[in-house]
């Protein structure tokens, strides 16, 4: 079954683009081009990937990812032609999982796409079962990506997830952000290691009573993070 893909873009030259280029990738591809349709096809529609633009009538896309965070935790990739970090720390503080910078080789928004798809099939367990981890009052199950704080049940987007997975089976190691990057991200992302500490931020406000005196996400200053049991 092919898998189906979201575009939310308001330019109809690029959102072409997109489409043509994904659609012969082998993928099936439905656009909106307002911001208030898109989120409403999003959470709607069943998608295996969103790319999504950031300035759009309606609705922008800041708002549409923290709206569908609440709600779905497929990968969404942010679609962006300014060049600030700022807007791209925005955009991974609100969830996205990757972003893409206009203009862009289309070849390279296919692979980039491939990717976020594979690393998704494997964070969900279609390619082996892992086992279910329990510490400190937060359990996380892998293979139905599900989990829970304090017994209560967290949404959190696929790379969030996958670091907080990986720094729980390796309770107590210290990672630097290089090596978390790497790990997490691939050899082969695009993005930049300062992508890190926003996706440890955003893991503190979802499994810290006190994000601001975490007591397990722990930051060891001049090294890297670590798990703390």
């Amino acid at each position: 079954m092919k898998k189906r893909i979201l575009i939310v873009e308001d330019d109809d030259d690029i959102a072409s683009i997109e489409r043509d280029y994904l659609e012969v990738g082998g993928y099936e591809v439905k656009v909106e081009e307002n911001g208030t349709a898109g989120l409403t096809e999003a959470l709607t529609g069943e998608y295996d990937l969103i790319l999504l633009d950031i300035m759009l009538p309606g609705m922008d896309g800041f708002q549409i990812v923290r709206k569908l965070r609440d709600k779905i935790d497929i990968p969404i990739m942010m679609v962006t032609a300014r060049r600030s970090d700022i807007d791209k720390i925005r955009g991974l503080g609100f969830g996205a999982d990757d972003y893409i910078e206009k203009p862009f080789s289309p070849g390279v928004l296919v692979a980039r796409v491939k990717s976020q798809l594979a690393q998704y099939e494997r964070l969900k367990g279609t390619e082996e079962r892992r086992k279910k981890i329990s510490i400190g009052g937060i359990t996380l199950e892998p293979d139905t990506h599900r989990i829970f704080v304090r017994g209560i049940e967290k949404v959190l987007p696929n790379k969030e997830f996958q670091l907080l997975e990986f720094l729980m089976v390796h309770a107590d190691v210290v990672f630097s952000r290089e090596s978390l990057y790497t790990r997490i991200w691939g050899m082969d992302s695009l993005g930049n290691t300062s992508t890190v500490p926003v996706h440890i931020n955003r893991l503190r406000e979802a499994v810290e009573e006190d994000p601001s005196n975490p007591k397990h996400i722990l930051t060891i200053w001049g090294v890297g993070y670590k798990f703390k049991p």
